[in-house]
């Protein structure tokens, strides 16, 4: 199984590393990739991450999901750029599995990836989730693509990443692993 989560400068911390932390726990090959151009990516609270992979060296067509993290200007970076939005599309269009969190959405939404779907996007963004059913849900599965919410639900974001690829099983497994309250 092999998952791809992207950086970008401005990324917001807690939504890349918990899915990364919640994933690898789950033995879900998930490597980071940096589309700086250099492997050091600096989060939008100056958190320094030395990305697995760079986005111009790497093979990522394929995977078993892609995963956009929030933040800002995170996210407006990732949007600039051109190759990550047309493998985006390519991953959507064969049916491929995309997570996107926070802010992220938005890109998807500009995309039009998100017509007819149920998504949910950081307050404010909505207006870009073109053609999106928004949802009341913190996190929320619509076909082929998973959306959250924002930072707060970066966790139970990781764990359903794991349940769509793994089953609810080993997505309850994780969670009682790290004491994760059940209600």
């Amino acid at each position: 199984m092999q998952v791809f989560l992207f950086l970008a400068d401005g990324f917001e911390e807690i939504e890349a590393i918990a899915p990364i932390d919640i994933l690898r726990r789950a033995n879900i090959n998930t490597q980071t990739v940096s589309i700086s151009g250099t492997k050091e990516v600096t989060g939008a609270h100056g958190i320094i991450i030395h990305a697995d992979l760079l986005f111009t060296e790497t093979d990522l067509s394929h995977n078993d999901m892609l995963i956009l993290p929030g933040g800002m200007p995170g996210t407006k970076n990732l949007d600039a750029h051109q190759a990550l939005k047309t493998l985006l599309a390519e991953q959507y269009e064969k049916g491929g599995k995309i997570a996107a969190i926070c802010a992220a959405p938005s890109i998807l939404g500009k995309m039009g990836l998100l017509e007819g779907k149920e998504a949910i996007c950081y307050p404010g963004f909505e207006e870009a989730l073109n053609g999106a059913i928004i949802s009341k849900n913190l996190v929320v599965k619509s076909g082929n693509i998973l959306t959250a919410k924002g930072a707060g639900v970066a966790v139970q974001f990781a764990l359903k990443i794991v349940e769509e690829l793994k089953g609810k099983s080993e997505s309850e497994k994780i969670a009682s692993t790290i004491c994760l309250p059940t209600k």
